[in-house]
């Protein structure tokens, strides 16, 4: 019994692996800090607590997702529910979440960032929801924001 346990614990963990390495930023300014070293936009994922999860569990939990972003993003998830964050970080998240246009949650936003003497500038790329189409359509359109041609 344990010589079967240990076989499916081996073939089951690279599955399971693969959906931890998705890092998450939760701190804008970590993201933007990040963001400038890297040369990427940001995706930023504003959420709530008790929305529909289908957005989290059928894309972002993908290993197409996983592949993607490490490639073209940064990944910013700002959880306006989030009892942890001080007023002042919930503040922050309100502020952008209106200056985005975002109406609809959950939703993504891209934006590209830059800082010119101490001042935080974004520029809103795109925002882009949840879509039925599977994950493969998600990237699609996201690349379109991202890449206009």
């Amino acid at each position: 019994m344990p010589k079967k346990l240990l076989i499916l614990l081996f073939f089951l963990s690279p599955f399971y692996m693969n959906s931890q390495n998705i890092i998450w930023k939760t701190d804008i300014n970590d993201a933007v800090t990040v963001s400038a070293e890297k040369r990427k936009p940001l995706l930023i994922f504003f959420t709530s607590q008790g929305v529909n999860p289908q957005l989290q569990n059928e894309i972002f939990s993908t290993r197409d997702f996983e592949e993607w972003s490490r490639k073209n993003v940064i990944l910013v998830k700002l959880d306006i529910s989030d009892s942890s964050i001080s007023d002042a970080a919930r503040e922050q998240i309100l502020r952008l979440k209106n200056a985005f246009g975002i109406e609809d949650i959950p939703q993504v936003c891209f934006s590209e960032v830059t800082s010119r003497k101490g001042k935080t500038n974004f520029n809103k790329l795109g925002l882009i929801g949840y879509n039925a189409s599977g994950v493969k359509s998600w990237i699609s359109e996201s690349n379109l924001i991202l890449n206009p041609e």
